[in-house]
């Protein structure tokens, strides 16, 4: 006869068992990039390369010997990852480390100044760094953009076009906008863009469950990869946005606390992937042969992805327009 502490004991066992199968046969379906195409030569841009996504993109790239610059905000971080890569792959491709900080446009134009003056091309520009701040903090950038408009966009959006004169001359290059599904939760308020009616809502603690800011700005990369992807229209620079899918990294840090995994472990395994496996879209993006001369997508899971927002090219022009207004006003209007 079984005794009930043998019992009791073997039905959790049994329980992270099936857990562990299930979350295994949906793993399946998470796409992977089949493509390990040398790339000596090819110099890669990775904005937030020293953790998460863009590390392990960083790590595969380097694998297939392409020499990668990791533009990133804590510079010593960096050299640190690269220390630790190098040991792993002593015969990979070359690491360069830099400072960009995408909450400073001065910091902006300083790395494309020592860009332009280092290298004479860049084949690929992977836009993956980004936050995750919650509205309550009421956090800015050094010119006052609200936190997730001024990096995950703004940033981008200006880093990007500095350095389109170098993406031209290594044609066929590529340009990946890291994004999210959530851009279809997302809203584009253009009386309000830095969000001050939502931060007051989240200070009175009436926040809803996705963060605003975060989803506002995954939108706008979707529209500025649309934007940008009809004015380069046959100049051999494509550019395609893409969802890493649901990753454990430090980017929701500030909103999912330890004991959210405890609370949420079932679903956390389930769901919820490793960096590296979502590195997989953005590797897929920024080196399949077969999206070479196809523009203006979205991808998760290393296929193309069928969105569900009713994109207008009214708001798609305006936020093209007034980006570069902010820009060149370097604050708030």
């Amino acid at each position: 006869m079984v005794s009930a502490p043998v019992i009791y004991a073997a039905v959790p066992i049994s329980v992270v068992v099936a857990i562990g199968l299930i979350r295994k046969l949906r793993s399946r379906n998470w796409g992977k990039c089949t493509s390990n195409t040398c790339l000596r030569g090819k110099t890669f841009l990775i904005t937030g390369a020293n953790s998460g996504i863009g590390l392990e993109t960083a790590k595969a790239l380097v694998k297939r010997k392409a020499r990668v610059i990791f533009a990133c905000r804590d510079i010593a971080k960096a050299k640190e990852v690269i220390a630790a890569i190098r040991e792993e792959q002593p015969n990979g491709g070359e690491m360069i480390p830099m400072q960009l900080d995408l909450s400073s446009f001065e910091s902006i134009e300083n790395f494309v100044d020592i860009i332009k003056a280092g290298f004479h091309k860049i084949d690929v520009l992977i836009n993956n760094a980004g936050v995750v701040v919650p509205l309550n903090q009421d956090e800015k950038t050094k010119e006052g953009f609200e936190i997730h408009f001024g990096v995950n966009h703004l940033g981008h959006f200006y880093l990007t076009n500095l350095l389109l004169d170098h993406l031209k001359r290594a044609t066929p290059s590529r340009i990946v906008i890291v994004s999210s599904t959530l851009h279809e939760k997302g809203k584009i308020d253009f009386d309000d863009l830095n969000l001050r009616s939502e931060i007051e809502l989240a200070k009175k603690g009436k926040s809803g469950r996705h963060n605003p800011g975060y989803c506002n700005s995954k939108l706008m990369n979707a529209y500025f990869m649309r934007s940008l992807a009809a004015k380069l229209r046959n100049s051999g620079v494509d550019v395609n946005a893409c969802c890493p899918g649901f990753c454990y990294t430090n980017l929701f840090r500030y909103s999912v606390k330890w004991y959210h995994y405890i609370m949420m472990a079932p679903i956390f395994l389930l769901f919820m992937r490793s960096a590296k496996q979502g590195s997989e879209t953005v590797l897929f993006c920024a080196t399949d042969h077969s999206l070479e001369g196809k523009s203006g997508r979205f991808y998760r899971d290393c296929v193309e992805y069928d969105t569900k927002y009713p994109f207008d090219r009214a708001v798609e022009n305006k936020l093209w327009e007034v980006s570069e207004d902010l820009i060149k006003a370097r604050k708030p209007l």
